[in-house]
């Protein structure tokens, strides 16, 4: 560990190019128009909708007016169904008459035009719970939860990092928290009793259900219900509710007072196209072409807002960047390669179909009941099987924590990129970049390489409010992104491709994922292991 300063003394910094970088990035920045067209016009980009293929075939376009090669969409395989909507209003009837604050979630259906109901709360959170209210229910509009009982913001609503902060960040926890296969288990659990809810409430003849919103001061975040797959029940309309309002509804009922309620939901499902898609284009290497450096982010989004900073923000630094180097003239030695993912949000399925495909393939389980569980609740299987590909990847570097600077980078626990990291950061201190972490993090398409042993990194950057406002929210539109913070991010991130290009070494990889020892209930070959966790939606 001694030798690590003088070792990443010795790692070369191309400071002209870093020059041109900052000139270009900062003073002829391009940044927001792409995040404004990504937002303002096309909006929404739910993985198999109208809205992701616009942007797919936009972003691939893009990249190749601005001098990128082979700037195309390519499928990953099977997704499911598409799904959109155009509108929806709630409002109270009884006893007054008000607008209420609600949002579909995506793959429920539509109401087919204006429907009423009386409310009613019901506990519905396993099986047992149906028999009590069999028969009850037809006609109604369920709430499905008890009050939000929100706590008190304690912390500022928009924030930055502190020096103390991404110090703390630098501290290695020798005892850390992974996904485990209890999570998984619970996870399976809940998509299991989710089909038996879904034809239960359908049998029952409800008219529709509504959640509370996670979040109080009138954000609803709202996420997936429904069923991707043709034919499958989807259950009645399902929507989310902001908080104040889906509370009053409560105390209403708790005094006793009926509740009726009118519901529109304008929604669809697209069946013209099961596949996903990646967006990718390239700066064609030199003389280590068939190397590769790539950078990434998913293009997908929710439907409540714009997707801004979750994530077309980190597309439009992730595009940026691409457009500096090529813009710049830039002929690297390695190719460069650019990814815009889909399906992210249910299971980082873009990245991990793409990583399949080129890098590493796993065995498909043996045990037919969890084949028939979607792909992103299959646990990793052993053995792991390397593709040439694998070999050849020296870096994959990902933007997917909203629109704040980048303040640092995560090696995953690989020690040895530490001192590389930390000179590549020198130019960016000014610029408030200098923090290298050995702490892992998760939940994003990173996760995907880093599970096969790849050298996938995801960036430290300023949260902002993005986990206090928009994550998932109605409110993540253009205007909760910082100018200034993606010219930043921008900068940052085309000057590591550049420099991870330009080396003569590949960036040296951490060790390889290895299966855990089997135990009595799981066997090897198909149980969790931390390298390969991940979240279903970060």
């Amino acid at each position: 560990m001694a030798l690590a300063p003088a070792l990443g003394a010795q790692e070369p910094i191309d400071w002209d190019m870093v020059n041109r970088i900052r000139g270009e990035g900062l003073g002829r920045s391009r940044v927001m128009e792409t995040l404004s067209y990504l937002t303002d016009v096309i909006g929404p980009r739910l993985t198999g909708s109208p809205g992701m293929r616009q942007a797919d075939e936009w972003a691939r376009d893009r990249m190749a007016a601005w001098g990128l090669a082979n700037a195309r969409v390519e499928s990953w395989g099977r997704f499911g169904r598409g799904w959109s909507f155009d509108r929806t209003t709630v409002h109270l009837l009884r006893p007054r008459a008000t607008p209420l604050l609600a949002l579909p979630k995506a793959w429920t259906p539509a109401t087919g035009g204006p429907v009423r109901g009386l409310a009613k709360r019901v506990t519905l959170s396993e099986e047992d719970d149906f028999e009590e209210h069999r028969g009850k229910l037809r006609g109604m509009i369920l709430l499905l939860d008890d009050e939000h009982d929100a706590p008190k913001p304690e912390r500022p609503e928009f924030r930055r990092y502190s020096s103390e902060e991404l110090e703390e960040l630098t501290e290695f926890p020798v005892s850390h928290d992974r996904e485990s296969a209890d999570n998984r288990k619970k996870a399976i659990e809940r998509y299991r009793f989710g089909k038996e809810l879904r034809k239960f409430l359908a049998e029952e003849g409800v008219l529709a259900t509504v959640e509370v919103s996670s979040w109080g001061a009138g954000i609803v975040r709202v996420g997936g219900g429904g069923t991707r797959e043709p034919g499958e029940e989807t259950g009645p309309p399902g929507l989310v509710m902001a908080a104040e309002h889906y509370d009053w509804l409560v105390r209403l009922l708790e005094r006793g007072d009926e509740v009726e309620l009118a519901i529109e939901v304008d929604a669809r499902f697209h069946d013209d196209d099961l596949d996903g898609y990646n967006t990718i284009a390239e700066i064609p290497g030199g003389d280590r072409k068939n190397e590769l450096v790539m950078a990434g982010a998913h293009l997908d989004s929710w439907h409540a807002a714009a997707g801004a900073n979750d994530n077309a923000a980190g597309c439009a630094v992730v595009m940026e960047a691409a457009r500096i180097l090529e813009a710049l003239g830039v002929r690297p030695r390695r190719t460069i390669r650019i990814a815009l993912w889909s399906g992210e949000e249910q299971g980082l399925l873009g990245s991990r179909a793409y990583v399949e495909r080129n890098f590493a393939v796993r065995p498909q389980p043996t045990d037919p009941e969890v084949r028939a569980l979607p792909k992103s609740l299959w646990p990793p299987t052993w053995p792991l099987e390397l593709l040439p590909g694998h070999a050849k990847l020296a870096a994959y570097f990902n933007v997917d924590n909203g629109s704040g600077r980048i303040r640092g980078i995560y090696t995953q626990g690989n020690v040895a990129v530490g001192p590389i990291f930390q000179r590549w950061l020198e130019p960016f201190h000014d610029l408030g970049a200098d923090t290298v972490t050995h702490r892992d993090t998760g939940s994003t398409d990173h996760v995907a390489f880093a599970a096969v042993g790849l050298p996938g990194f995801q960036f430290v950057q300023d949260m902002l409010d993005y986990g206090t406002r928009t994550h998932h929210s109605n409110l993540d539109h253009f205007d909760h992104a910082v100018e200034d913070d993606l010219k930043q991010a921008s900068v940052v991130l085309a000057s590591f491709v550049y420099h991870a290009a330009m080396r003569d070494a590949m960036l040296p990889r951490g060790p390889m994922p290895q299966p855990p020892p089997a135990d009595e209930t799981s066997p090897a070959h198909e149980v969790s292991t931390p390298s390969g966790s991940s979240s279903t939606a970060h």
